[in-house]
């Protein structure tokens, strides 16, 4: 049986969470939406959550409420999924990319900093891999007038410097997926916390079409029923179904980080020294790093990389490479002209990585597997 990079793990408290939605009177648009996004801004110490259909609907959103537009730049890490960037280009801005920390391989205030410009309105760090992103140093690296969205798709559950990441202490809000080889799964979905309440009421109406049935802001009041299109927005609503399995699975959300922590621990400990690889960036002493994946680099560069790869799926143990460089996807380059070299430590890391098995249900055996087989081929 294949050993896959990643898989959710489902039990039956999950299964009879999304049965009693089945028997009950909501499917969408119902009360389990709002324990959700109740339960998930208690747990990540946020006033307001709001509950999105995935996490790029969460990610259009975030950058909707922040007004960006056509003229504005927004800048992103260029080592994340093309997400990241891809929600200020849907609203017609133009995104720009910040190289990243040899040794972190996260953004930096100082890396942000060389690709801000006069027309930056948003910049969204990238938690890359569940290891948290200096967020406090890039806000200080800012004007006033940027909006910070963190990108925390791989890093529910983590904390940097006593501050859990969704806190948005240092950020205007951050988004999350729920896609099943993350944290948490919930089939789709995905979440932003923010503690403004403004910023929480654009989110809402972004997700509902636009509309608002709100008293206090409609431009008239017709009777109970009325609702006005305000903004235009999407249909990017999260049904009961997903919701109901998403606060179930958060329930489990400190032991799914604390196996993730054991797996990574693991692969330390066995894969010290082998050959060309050299393991992944750690947490510092006063953080928690959630491994939503743990990557390997191959210092051979990208052809042995290519032949780790296949030789490793041909033995059923399907690692992955996360990711190529935002700017040098096709439609990046045709549009904004990006070529290589804009970005190179995220185009080195690019060229060696490889991400392991790494989720709650990986059994020792498998991880063993994993382990010996890489010894076997690069030792």
């Amino acid at each position: 049986m294949a050993v896959p990079y990643g898989h959710q793990a489902v039990d039956d408290a999950d299964i009879q969470a999304v049965v009693d939605v089945l028997r009950g009177e909501w499917l969408t648009q119902g009360p389990a939406v709002a324990a959700f996004e109740e339960t998930f801004a208690e747990r990540c110490g946020a006033p307001y959550a709001v509950a999105f259909s995935s996490g790029t609907a969460a990610l259009h959103a975030a950058a909707f409420a922040a007004g960006i537009g056509p003229g504005d730049e927004l800048v992103t890490s260029a080592l994340t999924f093309a997400a990241s960037a891809n929600c200020g280009a849907y609203l017609g801005a133009t995104p720009r990319f910040a190289d990243i920390d040899r040794s972190t391989w996260n953004v930096t205030a100082e890396t942000i900093a060389a690709s801000v410009g006069p027309r930056t309105r948003v910049v969204i760090p990238v938690h890359f891999a569940g290891l948290p992103a200096p967020v406090e140093d890039i806000r200080d690296a800012l004007a006033e007038n940027v909006t910070i969205i963190e990108d925390a798709a791989h890093a529910l559950g983590a904390h940097r410097a006593g501050a859990q990441i969704g806190s948005c202490r240092h950020s205007h809000m951050t988004t999350f997926s729920f896609h099943p080889v993350k944290a948490i799964a919930a089939g789709e979905g995905g979440m932003v916390t923010t503690r403004d309440p403004q910023l929480r009421e654009r989110l809402t109406r972004f997700r509902n079409h636009g509309l608002t049935n709100d008293r206090s802001s409609l431009t008239r009041d017709e009777g109970a029923w009325y609702a006005e299109q305000q903004d235009l927005g999407f249909n990017y609503r999260l049904s009961d179904i997903h919701s109901a399995l998403g606060r179930s699975q958060l329930a489990k959300l400190d032991r799914y980080i604390e196996l993730r922590n054991v797996i990574a621990a693991r692969y330390r400990e066995s894969l010290d020294g082998i050959g060309d690889l050299v393991l992944p960036p750690e947490a510092p002493a006063d953080s928690l790093h959630a491994y939503h994946l743990f990557i390997v680099q191959h210092c051979g560069g990208r052809e042995a990389r290519r032949r780790l790869y296949g030789e490793l799926h041909e033995r059923g143990i399907l690692v992955q490479v996360h990711y190529l460089p935002v700017y040098l996807h096709p439609w990046y380059r045709r549009l904004y002209g990006y070529e290589p070299g804009l970005c190179p430590e995220a185009e080195r890391y690019y060229a060696g990585c490889l991400s392991l098995p790494c989720f709650p249900g990986l059994t020792e055996e498998d991880q063993r597997l994993v382990v010996d087989t890489l010894w076997d081929l690069c030792a």
